[in-house]
């Protein structure tokens, strides 16, 4: 299974959101949600130019993997581009961490999913979670808060969540500044990936 297959199943899994739908050049996920309703996942920046041309409808959002320059080239003006991502894999649980003795590291969820909470006297530090899809741990929404960062929270929680998760291949979406963070973790970088939506107003 290449990564963004694995990445989007078990993106859905963690959304709650329905199975994703395979497209000739990638997948389809009908979210159904104000704002998000539908969502492309397109291998290659090839089909880019004719996706966004015939879904460009309120609430679809579209990331396509590839260059930036060549994603970009493909949109119309009724599309807004984010910041650059990063598909990247790793194998195995990785190395442990330890949160400071100031914190409290929760683990809830019994598969396919699972939510790794970080509190200080009763405020959340960090959290994050994983879904396992088809064996594999798709790592989503990996957040530390402002006042805690530096302090290894978002080390502790990847690796909570790899061993709670117990699968042999992990599959995230990292941001720029996460890129760093799981780089130095082990994890290896797959492709670039560019997001992109078409606005939906927001009912008066």
């Amino acid at each position: 299974m290449d990564a963004l297959t694995a990445w989007v199943r078990g993106w859905a899994v963690s959304r709650a959101a329905p199975p994703p739908v395979a497209e000739p050049d990638g997948h389809r996920v009908d979210v159904g949600r104000p704002g998000h309703r539908v969502r492309y996942l397109l291998r290659t920046p090839d089909t880019v130019a004719a996706r966004a041309r015939s879904v460009a409808e309120p609430g679809t959002w579209l990331k396509a993997c590839g260059p930036r320059e060549a994603v970009l080239a493909g949109l119309t003006p009724a599309w807004t581009a984010g910041e650059t991502e990063y598909l990247m894999t790793s194998a195995g649980v990785g190395p442990a961490a330890e949160a400071p003795p100031s914190y409290e590291v929760a683990v809830t969820g019994d598969g396919p999913v699972w939510e790794v909470v970080v509190t200080s006297e009763g405020a959340l530090a960090a959290r994050g979670r994983v879904a396992v899809a088809a064996g594999v741990a798709v790592f989503d929404q990996i957040v530390t808060e402002p006042a805690h960062r530096r302090r290894g929270l978002g080390k502790v929680v990847v690796h909570r969540l790899g061993v709670a998760a117990s699968a042999p291949t992990s599959v995230l979406l990292a941001s720029e500044a996460g890129r760093g963070l799981y780089g130095a973790l082990g994890w290896r970088v797959v492709s670039s990936v560019v997001p992109a939506h078409v606005p939906e107003e927001e009912a008066a």
